[in-house]
């Protein structure tokens, strides 16, 4: 049997193997891929090479974006920012049949934005967005579809963590072209959850009981604006040169603070536990980054990448199909793995084959990022599934059903990602970002 197929019998299997037991997924691909690499090298060799990719798969300034904006992230749950962006999604979904399910959705594609954060959106909106729905007479199985279904949004649109890990790991792709990459599949997710909701609040009954005059439309808009300006002031400052997405997150963080000390939401003696969250939270990032330098070290040596390519154009040649395939897989991955995990695992084996296809890096990262993070609404791991029935305090039996027709408009816009490259691509191109 050719070596490198042996070495990635072992690597997957002995990978699978450490999952199924309960090892931690850091420790699993760090262990596999170390077993791996032992079949093709002496003890020594390997333990070498092992220390060095850990210290290379580190050694990149962008990744000093993720902490600041996890940590951004932790104060803005904190500080009094999502209900201003409540109140200001009201102005956009107020004229929507179900207008208090539609604010939940817009003010998850806001705060998701800002925050970087999928689970922190359906925790912070949900929280807030449930209980008032519920006092009006909605079903809370009904809002908590709603509030999961939008939630993922905040993963696509930037900035998003996701997408830095995915240009660390496939090299030379530029962030700020990711980031403009998101705006347009993150926002087709979002308006499609909308019609979804629009259809079935009306065949409900659900109606806005209350509209804000102009007035009050204005006196809100204006409270939100600091809040909405932070994505302005990275998102902007990163286009126009001013600093890179790494300083970006630490403008971020300072803007962050000072706007929630300004609201009078967040407290000081809250710092040590937001602190210690965003370094537990970092920890685990960080560390699936070092142990998955080492198994993209394996691949690349043992080709793994050229033996999965050659196993698809067996079966077909056309690019259709391929890319069906692909996403077919993904969508499968994302259901068991977290986005981070499954980024770090699946990019250096899909992406040589959707280049080769003729896909461009930023548009494979928008397709990757958004089938991972379809799979975090899905059982059985789906994070965000169980952290918005939490936050409704119902189970998952009673949301799945309602789920299904968000799955079908969110597959049907994916299908648009993954073959209308204009989708992801139009923004970069026209700023120049990608030529």
């Amino acid at each position: 049997m050719d070596l490198a197929l042996i070495a990635a019998l072992i690597m997957f299997a002995s990978a699978f193997f450490l999952l199924l037991i309960g090892t931690p997924i850091s420790i699993s691909i760090g262990m596999a891929s170390f077993m791996a690499m032992l079949s093709i090298l002496p003890f020594n060799g390997a333990m070498i090479t092992s220390a060095q990719r850990i210290f290379v798969g580190l050694d990149s300034f962008a990744l000093l974006a993720i902490p600041f904006f996890i940590l951004a992230g932790n104060i803005m749950n904190n500080g009094g920012i999502a209900i201003r962006l409540i109140n200001c999604s009201k102005i956009i979904s107020g004229f929507f049949p179900g207008s208090l399910a539609q604010t939940n959705i817009v003010s998850n594609m806001m705060f998701g934005s800002i925050s970087g954060s999928g689970v922190a959106s359906a925790a912070a909106i949900g929280g807030i967005m449930t209980p008032i729905q519920k006092k009006e007479g909605y079903d809370p199985a009904f809002s908590a579809a709603v509030n999961i279904a939008s939630a993922p949004t905040g993963m696509i649109i930037p900035p998003s963590n996701t997408l830095i890990v995915y240009a660390t790991v496939a090299g030379s792709v530029s962030v700020s072209a990711l980031f403009m990459a998101g705006y347009i599949p993150g926002l087709l997710w979002g308006l499609g959850v909308m019609l979804i909701t629009a259809v079935m609040a009306k065949k409900r009954g659900y109606v806005l009981r209350n509209r804000m005059s102009l007035k009050e439309c204005i006196n809100v808009f204006i409270a939100a604006i600091p809040s909405l300006s932070l994505i302005i002031v990275v998102i902007g400052g990163i286009l126009g040169g001013i600093f890179t997405a790494t300083e970006a997150s630490a403008i971020a963080v300072i803007y962050s603070f000072v706007l929630s000390l300004f609201y009078r939401s967040l407290k000081i003696k809250m710092l040590p536990e937001i602190f210690l969250a965003t370094a537990k939270m970092s920890a685990i990032v960080i560390f699936m980054l070092a142990t998955s330098s080492i198994m993209s070290w394996v691949m690349a040596f043992t080709e793994i990448p050229n033996m999965i390519a050659a196993q698809l154009l067996a079966v077909t040649d056309n690019p259709i199909i391929i890319l069906l395939i692909i996403n077919v897989i993904l969508l499968i991955i994302g259901t068991f793995m977290d986005p981070m995990p499954a980024v770090l695992i699946f990019t250096p084996i899909f992406l040589p084959i959707c280049v080769n296809l003729g896909m461009h890096p930023v548009q494979f990262g928008i397709l990757l990022v958004f089938n991972l993070s379809l799979g975090t609404i899905t059982p059985p791991v789906g994070p965000i599934l169980f952290t918005g029935c939490k936050v409704a305090d119902i189970s998952i039996e009673e949301v799945i059903k309602l789920l299904l027709p968000f799955f079908v408009v969110i597959a049907g816009v994916l299908m648009l990602v993954t073959y209308v490259p204009a989708i992801s691509m139009t923004i970069p191109t026209m700023m120049g970002l990608i030529k």
